[in-house]
């Protein structure tokens, strides 16, 4: 199934490539830097433990929202519109200290619905109906019914998870692009500390980063898949129309 989001950096186009290489058995799905979580919504279900995770903690919220109560927030989308001046509104309210949690998400979701690029900050100025957004949210909330929702920093979770039966999704923040992603500070030192974190687990990892010299170096003693996708970070990575991306395993 789909994603109800976009987000910066999703993998709706290598969702397909990345589940090929889904290792043939484990007990607990982990999807570390979870975002719209194409992965997740893509891949087979199994009668496994399933935990999402983001350090994002609005859409943590948003996610919560829809898996718990997915009825109060379409009631709460059916007064508003797709417009300039909504959207305004919106980037002042969503984070303003006295909204419920259902009402900070419904803010939420129509900044991600109605951006350019989804990238929260300008008007996308594309027809969006209000109504269709919200068809896939009882589907969305059945898959989440058993999925554990967490908001916690990679390196605190990957530690507290770490079994051998365990395997792990890595979709960060790509190397020298982190400005893109808005609410989220991963510098340098936060690609070698996942590094070292994730050289240390006992479970298996599939890791997803942009094909870049920094990465392959640091990568280096591990199986490194190359893959291509169209390009959906920003109109100024879109070059070649290419965007070239490696999958990293333990395994």
């Amino acid at each position: 199934m789909n994603s109800f989001l976009s987000w910066i950096g999703g993998k709706k186009l290598l969702r397909e490539k990345i589940c090929e290489q889904f290792p043939e058995s484990y007990e607990k799905y982990v999807e570390v830097f979870g975002g719209a979580a194409w992965v997740l919504f893509y891949k087979e279900r199994p009668g496994k433990t399933e935990i999402y995770n983001d350090y994002n903690s609005e859409l943590v919220n948003l996610f919560k929202c829809v898996k718990y109560h997915a009825g109060e927030v379409k009631k709460e989308l059916q007064y508003f519109l797709n417009s300039r001046e909504l959207f305004k509104d919106f980037l002042e309210q969503y984070n303003m200290r006295g909204l419920t949690d259902i009402q900070r998400a419904v803010r939420f979701f129509m900044l991600i619905k109605t951006s350019y690029g989804a990238k929260l900050s300008t008007y996308g100025c594309v027809k969006r109906n209000v109504e269709n957004m919200t068809i896939m949210l009882d589907e969305i909330q059945k898959r989440l019914n058993t999925v554990i929702i967490e908001n916690e920093d990679f390196e605190k979770l990957i530690k507290t998870q770490d079994r051998e039966n365990v395997f792990f999704f890595l979709d960060p923040p790509y190397f020298g692009t982190e400005k893109y992603y808005k609410s989220v500070d991963f510098k340098e030192e936060d690609h070698e500390r996942l590094f070292n974190t994730l050289k240390n687990v006992k479970g298996k990892f599939l890791l997803s980063y942009n094909d870049c010299n920094y990465i392959r170096n640091l990568y280096k003693d591990y199986n490194i898949e190359e893959v291509q996708r169209f390009s959906n970070l920003t109109a100024a990575l879109d070059e070649k129309k290419q965007f070239k991306e490696i999958l990293i395993k333990n395994y």
